[in-house]
């Protein structure tokens, strides 16, 4: 069997996996409490209560503009595994009763957030997304050099803040905020913490790495390395990426040259664009 479709055959089941946990902590926990996740899908539970329509079909189109935009601006592999997330995510929905399995409004915030969380977090490890403002934030690093996780914070917050204009409950609202503060966390622990990384490729595969990574908007540099044992001269790539950008990366470099040396270290800041210079 070759690396591309062993790739799939453990991605599909992550994904679904990632789905599924993302349909209970919405059908299970934040539902029943009338509570709001993050992003799109916040979007559609408000939508959903205010007007008594299917929360997981609302979840869908609404991510579907968001889901065309992608595929033209980001990539066809994680919209393609985005897409599959939020459908599979859809269905799931429709298949789990929303029943509260925590009764304290408290508990519904915190599990919800995690199982979403840890649902989520599997997507992006594996390069999808569960549609939304993760696409969105993706779009955005690609363009201009943000601080992506302060405009995902706003647009939650514009999200809590129609709630409160609409309920008036300021408690929900509070609770609502609890839960998206937690996913966000565990999306962390799962993903990565920092919004930018540096990866290093050893690799002796250049010119076809290169091939493949220099059609996405960000520089590389070669370094000219030797091994201290071997003393076997090879080449090694730099390039600052964003966490959005890490699982496509890895899959990319590891089909082209499985023996490929990747390390990926944490990016405190850079001074700079660390996108490609257009000639």
């Amino acid at each position: 069997m070759n690396p591309h479709s062993l790739r799939y055959l453990v991605t599909i089941p992550i994904m679904t996996l990632g789905a599924f946990l993302i349909a209970i902590g919405f059908n299970l926990f934040l539902i029943p409490h009338q509570l709001l996740s993050g992003g799109i899908s916040g979007i559609s539970m408000m939508i959903g209560y205010i007007t008594g329509g299917n929360i997981g079909w609302l979840y869908l189109v609404l991510n579907l503009p968001v889901l065309i935009w992608g595929w033209f601006a980001v990539g066809h592999r994680f919209i393609f595994w985005s897409i599959y997330t939020v459908i599979a995510s859809t269905l799931f929905m429709q298949l789990i009763p929303a029943e509260k399995i925590a009764y304290d409004i408290v508990l519904g915030a915190v599990f919800g957030g995690i199982i979403v969380g840890f649902g989520s977090g599997l997507t992006l490890r594996y390069g999808g997304s569960s549609g939304g403002f993760d696409i969105i934030a993706s779009i955005v690093t690609r363009k201009r050099d943000l601080p992506v996780g302060m405009i995902i914070f706003i647009l939650n917050g514009l999200v809590i803040a129609v709630l409160v204009l609409f309920t008036e409950n300021w408690d929900l609202a509070l609770y609502s905020l609890l839960s998206i503060y937690t996913a966000g966390k565990v999306v962390d622990l799962i993903h990565v913490r920092h919004i930018k990384v540096t990866a290093f490729i050893i690799t002796t595969k250049t010119d076809e790495l290169l091939s493949k990574l220099l059609s996405h908007p960000r520089g590389i540099t070669i370094i000219k390395t030797r091994g201290a044992y071997s003393s076997i001269e090879r080449d090694m790539l730099m390039t600052v990426r964003t966490k959005y950008e890490v699982a496509e990366l890895s899959k990319t470099i590891t089909l082209i040259d499985p023996h490929a040396f990747i390390n990926i270290v944490e990016t405190v800041g850079i001074i700079g664009d660390f996108s490609r210079s257009k000639e």
